[in-house]
Order: C-alpha cells, then structure tokens, then sequence
C-alpha cells in the first residue's frame, strides 16, 4: 500500500475532534469513517473525498479534483483531491467539512448494515 504518511497525519489532526472516527486500511491507502461510513482516504498522493453528487459536480467545475472512477463506472458521490491542491491548512479544513457533511446524509455500506442487522 503506497500512501502518504504526512498526509494522513495532517486528515487524522483535522478529524481529531470527531467522535465516531475509525481509519481502515483500503482503497489501497488509509480510510477514515465516521460513523460507520466511509468519509475521506489517503492513497498515493491523493484523499478520495465522498462528499455527495451535487456537490461533487460543483467542484469538479472548479478543477481542483477528479470524478472516482472504479472499473469503467463513475463513483458520483466520491471525487480525488491532490495532495498539491491541499496543501493548506485551510484547503484540506475545506475538503473534510464537505465530507463531514456529507456524511450525515450518506448510506453506510450494504456490507456494514448487514452485519448490524
């Protein structure tokens, strides 16, 4: 798994006041969900933000991020912010509130809800 460790250092200070956060290792790198959903990972030198389709679409016309793509299928709600275009404080602040947000309203996995069930 090749990631940045700095940069997950950096996510794992910004998400330190959150209650409910859990990293994984997946998606090749580090993930951190809160509240049982996945919200931001690290991998390679890019953090997969999951932070909705309408706002992914509205982002994406700003060109600071890519659209996920898995297998030939477009991953609306999830978009890939370089490590470059985050290298602020207040730039990486600005992509974990969009994911916090919209976190409240995303679905946990069907994995995740089977298992509590």
């Amino acid at each position: 798994m090749a990631y940045d460790e700095v940069f997950v250092n950096r996510i794992r200070e910004e998400l330190g006041n959150e209650i409910a956060v859990e990293e994984k290792k997946m998606f090749q790198g580090v993930c951190f969900m809160v509240n049982d959903k996945m919200c931001v990972c690290v991998r390679d030198d890019d953090m997969l933000c999951r932070i909705g389709a309408e706002q992914a679409a509205i982002e994406l016309e700003k060109d600071q991020c890519r659209q996920m793509v898995s297998q030939g299928w477009v991953m609306k709600n999830f978009v890939f912010v370089p490590n470059e275009n985050v290298r602020t404080t207040q730039a990486l602040k600005y992509w974990i509130d969009l994911a916090l947000r919209f976190n409240v309203e995303a679905k946990a996995s069907g994995r995740r809800q089977k298992k509590q069930e």
